[in-house]
């Protein structure tokens, strides 16, 4: 056999054991790649996610929805909910000028919050889940409004936290307008004694109503019927619409929009 013949299977196993290293190498770097940066930025930079691009969108809807029906579109804020979303999201859409941020969760918010209002001391967030009571310290020195103030037990809780340390967040209370068992909110029928429990017996400092129609039914019904909960106690704020229905929310009086999907695009998995 030639000497050349020879040779060829040997090049074969040394180009291949070549490549197989190159791999190995490439692999590593992008294992070293993702530990020093948090994977769903990365994601969202390869699914080209343009934050800026949302919040003009969603702003722009926004003057769209409010003209249409005669009011200001400064009398609607939105607030971006970044919850499930890594930090570097959330800077990523206060770069883009949004100020009005929404978590669902204490715990999740204590640890992206604290450098991103350094850094952005201007910015407001919302607490617009649920709170447990043993939370409700932490909940008060983060937040600037609490969105879901929804049982005398919470509301006794803040209001003592409010006397302690002499913060005073804005407070909505939660409403359960469609009586669904698996959400929290004070159920219609109870929510005029509650509110007048939280404004005039613990002296809250009570703005307005939140509420999250259940899926699949109308939310313009539930919408209605917070507004005019609202009206019987003379609260100006009304939370009402997620990224699927806030311009039907607009027209119903909404003064907060709570938008995520929108500007966040899908929430990574946790």
């Amino acid at each position: 056999m030639p000497e050349n013949s020879r040779l060829i299977p040997q090049q074969c196993r040394i180009f291949a054991l070549k490549l197989t290293m190159a791999a190995l190498c490439w692999h590593f770097l992008v294992l070293i790649r993702l530990r020093n940066s948090d994977l769903s930025e990365i994601e969202a930079l390869s699914e080209g996610i343009d934050f800026a691009g949302n919040l003009h969108a969603v702003r722009g809807e926004i003057v769209d929805a409010a003209r249409t029906t005669g009011r200001d579109a400064a009398s609607v804020t939105l607030v971006a909910v970044g919850k499930a979303h890594p930090a570097e999201r959330s800077r990523a859409v206060l770069e883009a000028g949004q100020r009005v941020f929404g978590e669902n969760r204490v715990q999740e918010a204590e640890g992206k919050w604290p450098a991103l209002k350094e850094a952005f001391p201007d910015t407001q967030l919302h607490l617009i889940g649920p709170l447990q009571t043993n939370k409700v310290r932490h909940a008060m020195a983060l937040f600037d409004v609490i969105e879901t103030v929804d049982r005398p037990k919470l509301a006794t809780a803040l209001a003592q936290e409010m006397d302690r340390s002499g913060r005073r967040p804005k407070c909505l209370i939660q409403v359960n307008t469609g009586n669904e068992s698996q959400k929290t909110g004070v159920v219609p029928e109870a929510a005029d004694a509650f509110i007048q429990q939280c404004m005039n017996d613990l002296e809250l400092p009570v703005r307005g109503l939140m509420c999250i129609p259940p899926v699949g039914e109308e939310p313009s019904l539930h919408f209605a019927l917070l507004r005019e909960i609202a009206r019987r106690h003379d609260l100006p704020w009304l939370s009402m619409g997620m990224s699927a229905d806030y311009q039907v929310a607009i027209a119903f009086g909404a003064t907060h929009v709570r938008v995520g999907t929108a500007i966040f695009g899908t929430r990574p998995p946790r």
